[in-house]
């Protein structure tokens, strides 16, 4: 009985010892062996893998897509402006036996590469460029960083430069220049408009004089547009074109006005004739030429 127990955990203990031996590789990993320290040749792709007792050692290495913030760098561009920039990094492992043997932590190696990249980048680069033209920056800062990294067998897949932080006295002079120039556009738009305007009140004006019942028609078009308003009190211009312009269209009714005018005229013409103004008698009437009596009484008496 004693002998039966001591095969079970003999029997038991070798399960347990073979399945220390047995490994499972994910589908997104791929593993290294490790035989008395040298490394083979082979990779043992996903699912289970058998190693040889004490002899092999298995080293898994990842093979998804990895994602590391770049923390905030600061630096002073070309032009002398202190900014502060951070930036997003996307790699992976192209070559499992490189980055688990030529490199301890691949992933550090990569991080202190980007801040590195990142400073030169800065020091490159103007404060538009960096606000502006990102995505040259983004292949420059890639190929900087992919360089060292394809000796450790890892590859770049993306860079991306997320923030700018600037000073609060550049903000200011940003804005103000921002604010500057929409008010250029706006004035050239408001200039533009006023071209285009008067060149269709031109137009409308050379319309108006060849056709002067236009203009009747737009100041009807005026009075409308005013009382649509239901104001109480309206003003309505009266041009001297379109009183031409009714006095043209009734002819008879004129001649007849002018008629009466004439007559009018006339009688008034009389009423001054008739009333005389009385002559006046001046003080020293020597200078006079009289020929009545009392004129010649007048000079007997001297």
């Amino acid at each position: 009985m004693i002998t039966l127990y001591a095969l079970a955990a003999a029997f038991g203990i070798g399960v347990l010892w073979l399945g220390t031996n047995i490994k499972v590789v994910k589908q997104f990993e791929r593993g290294v062996v490790f035989r008395f320290g040298r490394v083979q040749s082979g990779l043992r792709g996903p699912g289970l893998t058998m190693l040889i007792p004490i002899a092999d050692r298995l080293e898994k290495v990842n093979m998804q897509i990895i994602t590391m913030p770049v923390p905030s760098q600061d630096g002073i561009t070309r032009d002398n402006v202190t900014v502060r920039v951070d930036a997003v990094i996307y790699f992976k492992v192209s070559d499992p036996v490189r980055a688990a043997v030529d490199v301890q932590d691949y992933v550090s190696a990569i991080g202190q590469v980007a801040q590195t990249s990142l400073r030169s980048i800065i020091g490159k680069s103007n404060l538009d460029d960096l606000l502006s033209n990102r995505e040259h920056l983004n292949q420059g800062l890639e190929l900087m960083i992919d360089s060292p990294a394809l000796g450790w067998g890892v590859q770049i897949d993306r860079v991306e430069i997320k923030d700018v932080v600037l000073p609060d006295s550049m903000k200011r002079s940003i804005a103000r220049q921002a604010e500057a120039e929409r008010e250029r556009r706006a004035r050239v738009i408001t200039a533009e408009g006023e071209l285009q305007a008067s060149e269709k009140l031109a137009q409308a004006a050379e319309v108006m004089a060849e056709h002067p019942a236009a203009l009747q028609l737009r100041l009807l078009e005026t009075v409308v547009e005013v009382a649509a308003e239901k104001n109480s009190t309206l003003v309505l211009p009266f041009p001297v074109e379109l009183l031409r312009f009714l006095e043209r269209a009734t002819p008879q009714a004129s001649g007849r006005r002018d008629k009466a005018t004439g007559t009018d005229a006339g009688a008034a013409s009389n009423r001054e004739t008739l009333t005389l103004e009385p002559p006046r008698i001046p003080d020293d009437a020597r200078g006079l030429e009289l020929h009545t009596r009392i004129a010649d009484t007048f000079q007997r008496d001297q």
